[in-house]
This record gives C-alpha cells, structure tokens and sequence, in this order.
C-alpha cells in the first residue's frame, strides 16, 4: 500500500493521508497468505468420506500424507525411526561394569607390586587373598571393601571405584549430579542429603493435594542448580524424574541375568550411606505411586556391541529411546479421542529440531482451523463434517459433474439462471451471519442514518445496520432420490459415486432450484430418510437386504407433503429387491428375491405411478434379474432406465433431472 500525496500544507498532508493507491504485493511470498489450503485439504477428507471412510480416519489419514507440499505425520515418523535406530546403537548398556572392572585391575597390579617388594608373612597372606578373590566383579568389590591396601595408588583407585558408582547412581536419577559431585567434600554429600529430604517431603505434600505452590517455589531456590531442566512446576519436576527412573528401570532389565546382578549389587555398595540409601528408597516410592502408568519393566531393545556406557549414560540412553518411542505413539493418532494436541512438542523439538516443529505446528493448525472455519465439528462421538463441509462437497462434486457433461459434449451444460425466486413475505429482520436472504437496501440505510446521522464522508453502515428480506419457499417439484446403501455397493467400488451424485443433486438444488424440494432416502434392509450430512457421514453395514418397497414408501410421503409440486422419484440400485415390510412394519430379507416381496414392491410402484410421479431408475448392476424388474417398473411408472457406466453417474442422473426441469409444465 503506497500513499500518494503532495503539497506541503499540512491540510494537503492531511488530505493525502486519505488517499492510497493499491497494487499486488512485490515484497517476496505472500507474508498473509496461509501456510496451507484449508479448502483443499476439506476436499481431500471428504473424497476419503465419501468414499466409505469416516471423518477421523480420514483427517488422520490427511495429517499422515502431509498437505501442500508439507511432511505429513509419516514423515516426521520415519525421521523418528531413524533416531530410534541410532539410540539403539548408542552403546553398550553394561559398559559400567567393564570400566569398574579396568579400574578394579589397576588397583589390584598396583596393590601386587606394592606387596611384592615386602619380605613379611602379612604381605604372603595378603597376595593369597587376592589370589582368591571372586570372579564377579561385583563380588570382588565386596571382598576388598574391607581390605587393608598396602599402595596408596590402589586405595585411592578403589575408593575412587566406589566414588565413581555413586556419581553414577545420582546423575542416573538427577541429571546434572555428577558434576556437583565430583569433589569428594563432605559438604557436597550432605547437600544432596538435604535436598533428597527436601525433595521427598515436597513429593508427599503433593501426594496429599496439599497446595505445594510455595514449596516448591522454595525447593527451587534451595536446589534449582541440581536440575539442569529448570521445571517451572511441581509436575514438570515430577514428570522429568520419573522419565529417568522409569528408564533406570528399563535399563537393568535390558541387561543379562548375570549382568543385572552384578550391576545391583555395585550400586547397593555405592549407597552404603545408610541416610542416603533411605531417602533414595523412598524417592523411588514417591515417584511410582506418582506417576504409576509409566513402562518400568520391558527391555530397551538396545544393539549390542559400541563403545561402553557409564551408568548414567546408559540410563540416558534408554531415556532417549523412550522418548522416541513415546512421539512414535503420539505421533501414531491410533487411540480414540486422541488428537494432535496430545503430541510433547518440547520433547519432539528436543529429538527432532526445529524444522519438526514447524512442519507439526503447521498440521495441528490445519486441524485446529478447520476447525474454526466451520468444516469439522467435535462432539461425544469424534469429528464430524458441518453443513458447511458438506456444501463444499457438494459444490465440488457438482463441479466434476458439470466437467464431465462439457467434456461430453452432450449439451447438458451449466446453467448459471437460477431457479424462480422465493416469495417475499413482507417481512424484515437484523441480518445474522450465514444469512443468504436478500438484503433490504432502504432499511438498512434507514438504520445507520437513525443510529448516526449523515457522516461528512457519507453514509457508514455497521454490521448491526443491515435488514434482510424475510422470503416463503415456493416448491415447483418435489424430487425423491432413493441410493441403495447395501453392502454390494462398497463391493463393487459404487459406493463413492453413488454418494458423491445424491450430494451434487442436493447442491444443485439448494443453491440453483430452491424452490424445488429435494429428500434423499437410503436403503438396505430398512430405509430412511438421510439429511446431506448423515449422507455424506454414512458407512458401510454389513446388512443384507435391498427394501426398495420401503423406500418408495418414504418417497411417497414426501411428494404429498408438496401436493402442488411436480413428483419426480429418481432410484440408484445395483441389485433388485430382496426385502420389504410386513404389516407389522418388520422387515423380511430373503435371496433370491419372493414373489411376495416383488408384489410388495410393485405395490408401491403403482400407488406412485397413481399420484402422477415418474420413476427413473439407475441401474448399476449387470444382473439379469435386475433387468427384467427395472424395465418392469419403467413401463408401470412411465420412466426410463439408465446404465450408466459408474464413473459417468453424476453426470446422467444430474443431466435427468436438468431435462426434466426444463421440460416440466
């Protein structure tokens, strides 16, 4: 937007103002222009509804594939499968065991050269009692910790054996711990005593749903350096220990029987503070009576053989591959009532960078908008299409159909005249929004100069300043179109085009031919009267029975109520009747079709044929039987029968009803 002006007055600056000159945007990509086709993506899950599927499994289906040249949910799940598969050779879980091993070695040559210079009989003693340690390394650390070392190098080795364990164990459950404890000051070990106890009285306080707000506000600025994840609540903190005691967990059961062994009694020696194995004790009762649904038990899975891994990188190790199984899982959509806002963006930005991020917040606000724009709704039953989606669908398969005419030739073409206009009742009201009543020009005016008087620029009209026209529907032809819904129709790939046509049909008459009155009926063994969403939402039954006799029932009762109104009955089928209603209005199915049930339904053909409506009928079907009922009905009722191939059915059954229109009295 460029403003256009000169002069030098300020009345001619102030004028200038007011004036702009518009053109197309030169800067670059449209800076307002979405980051995906809402219109195109409602398309494509209702190509995927009509098509037997259902709102959720298609909108799941379009966030696997991506839209607009975006990755899908696939894509960001075959980059976690990638990850996975590095995390898994990450490195060897039991590595802490050989690195307490190469230490235990050194301490043990430097403690022998020490007693091989002795000439005493304590140093012969002691060289036997090394000679009989145990070969597990865990028991040999038992065996020493008694040990009087001769060599100050390997007493200060295996203390630092013991040392090393214990930051282990620490930075395994905190991550972070390692490095404050690294000196081996007395003070150090009582801080982390102190904060343990800290840390489990605020984990029983909020056990107890006690408020724990300022508790843990003061825990933090006691202890927050320990926690290099900075949780800003109670929960993230929970969640964040839990994540790595879960993962400890998983760890010890990812190694060998003999392995796991040996590791658990290296870490109850590391905790021989009697205070601190207390509090570490009740820290991991806290933490699973907290969070009780997490997986503490299955195997990492983890490749063998890579470099060795400390404990604490170990338990990191498998952390990660929880995470990651933990975004495949989110990532997956699979449970009911799960949606994308159920995805840890942190922990997927943590995994997968920024880039994931974008592309994922770019899904969640093509399924948060539409959303918003009206094309889905969420209710106890899941995602639903509005009348709004189903208008664009309509819109688009009427569209098809239009092309397909055109590209014909057959001179059924689109006709841009509407329908007579329905009749003013002489009547106004405030327009509301979805209005498509006429506006009334001289009331609405009439309004904004009430409300405000003539403005020195003219007339401004607000939203609450506009009338519309109250009009009365006037119908010229009531049109009963009956679909078949039974199974053989998904089968047979009908089912799409069959509900694609009845939604063509239903736009061309609501927005072109208002004033005619439009019911679809569905049928399998029973029918029913469908409105255009529960057209477009219907799913396949698995339900035997073609009651062609109920829905022309239904049929029927919808042409008396427009008595004045042209009776036009439009039937698609692909198999003749095989079911109809008794007296007592129950359904009977039987294959191959009665006598009862074709005089059932030749009943009803009669009593419509009777009130003056045409039968046309859609036969999509190869069966003889079928035949030979179809052209039945046709010479009762006066009809015809069409054969239309099944990616043509839009086009004859909309082109029918176009002639008949224009061939009506």
């Amino acid at each position: 937007m460029v403003a256009d002006y000169s002069g030098n007055s300020e009345d001619a600056r102030a004028r200038a103002h007011r004036r702009f000159r518009y053109g197309p945007w030169r800067g670059g990509p449209d800076p307002l222009a979405p980051p995906y086709d809402v219109r195109a993506a409602i398309d494509q899950i209702g190509q995927d509804v009509l098509s037997a599927g259902n709102v959720r499994d298609s909108l799941r289906d379009l966030l696997r594939r991506g839209v607009d040249g975006r990755g899908g949910l696939d894509r960001l799940a075959t980059k976690i499968a990638k990850r996975r598969a590095q995390a898994r050779r990450r490195g060897d879980l039991g590595g802490v065991l050989d690195q307490v091993r190469s230490a235990l070695d050194q301490a043990l040559a430097a403690e022998r050269e020490a007693l091989a210079g002795a000439d005493d009989d304590a140093a012969r003693l002691a060289e036997m009692e090394l000679d009989t340690l145990p070969d597990d390394v865990a028991g040999a650390v038992r065996a020493l910790d008694p040990y009087a070392w001769r060599s100050p190098e390997a007493q200060q080795t295996f203390a630092a054996i013991q040392d090393m364990l214990r930051r282990e164990v620490l930075d395994a459950q905190f991550a972070g711990m390692k490095q404050a404890l690294e000196s081996a000051d007395p003070e150090a070990m009582q801080r982390v005593k102190d904060m343990l106890a800290d840390l489990n009285a605020l984990l029983a306080a909020h056990a107890r749903q006690e408020d724990t707000t300022d508790q843990f506000a003061d825990f933090m600025a006691r202890h927050g350096d320990l926690f290099p994840e900075q949780p800003e609540t109670i929960d993230e903190l929970i969640d964040a220990l839990a994540r790595r005691q879960a993962a400890a967990q998983r760890m010890m059961a990812s190694l060998s029987p003999d392995q796991r062994e040996q590791l658990g009694q290296l870490m109850s020696q590391a905790l021989s503070d009697a205070d601190l194995a207390s509090e570490m004790a009740q820290l991991g009762d806290n933490l699973r009576a907290l969070r009780p649904g997490m997986d503490r038990e299955s195997p990492a899975g983890m490749r063998p053989g890579g470099p060795s891994l400390g404990y604490s990188d170990a338990v990191e190790a498998v952390a990660e591959l929880a995470d990651l199984e933990a975004l495949e899982d989110q990532l997956s959509q699979g449970d009911p009532g799960t949606t994308l806002d159920d995805v840890d963006v942190e922990m997927l930005e943590q995994r997968l960078g920024h880039e994931a991020v974008r592309d994922f917040q770019a899904l969640r606000d093509l399924e948060r908008e539409l959303e918003e724009q009206g094309y889905l709704t969420r209710g106890d039953d899941g995602l639903r299409l509005t009348p709004r989606a189903v208008r664009r669908l309509g819109q688009t398969a009427l569209r098809r159909v239009f092309d397909q005419l055109a590209a014909s030739g057959q001179g059924a073409h689109e006709d841009h005249r509407t329908g007579a206009a329905d009749e003013p009742t002489g009547l106004t009201r405030p327009w509301v929004f979805g209005d498509e009543l006429p506006i009334d020009a001289p009331r609405t005016v009439g309004n904004a100069l009430r409300r405000r008087g003539m403005q020195p620029g003219g007339v401004t009209l607000d939203v609450e300043d506009f009338e519309v026209t109250e009009t009365e529907r006037r119908t010229s032809a009531a049109v009963a179109l009956c679909v078949d819904l039974s199974y053989s129709m998904v089968q047979d790939g009908r089912w799409g085009p069959m509900k694609q046509t009845a939604l063509a049909l239903n736009h061309l008459i609501e927005t072109r031919f208002r004033q005619d009155a439009l019911q679809v009926i569905g049928f399998n063994r029973y029918a029913r009267r469908l409105s255009p969403v529960q057209l477009a939402e219907a799913e396949p039954e698995w339900i035997q029975g073609t009651n062609l006799q109920h829905a022309l029932l239904l049929a029927s009762r919808h042409l008396r109520r427009h008595p004045d109104a042209e009776p036009v009955v439009l039937v698609v089928t692909d198999g003749e009747p095989t079911a109809h209603l008794t007296g007592d209005g129950q359904a009977v199915f039987h294959w191959p079709t009665t006598s009862d049930t074709l005089r059932a339904t030749i009943a009803q053909v009669d009593e419509l044929g009777r009130y003056g409506a045409t039968i046309n009928t859609f036969m999509l079907g190869e069966n003889e039987g079928l035949r030979r009922f179809v052209d039945a009905v046709a010479r009762r009722a006066g009809g015809r029968v069409f054969t239309p191939d099944i990616g043509r059915l839009g086009e004859y059954v909309v082109s029918d009803y176009l002639k008949a229109r224009r061939g009506r009295r």
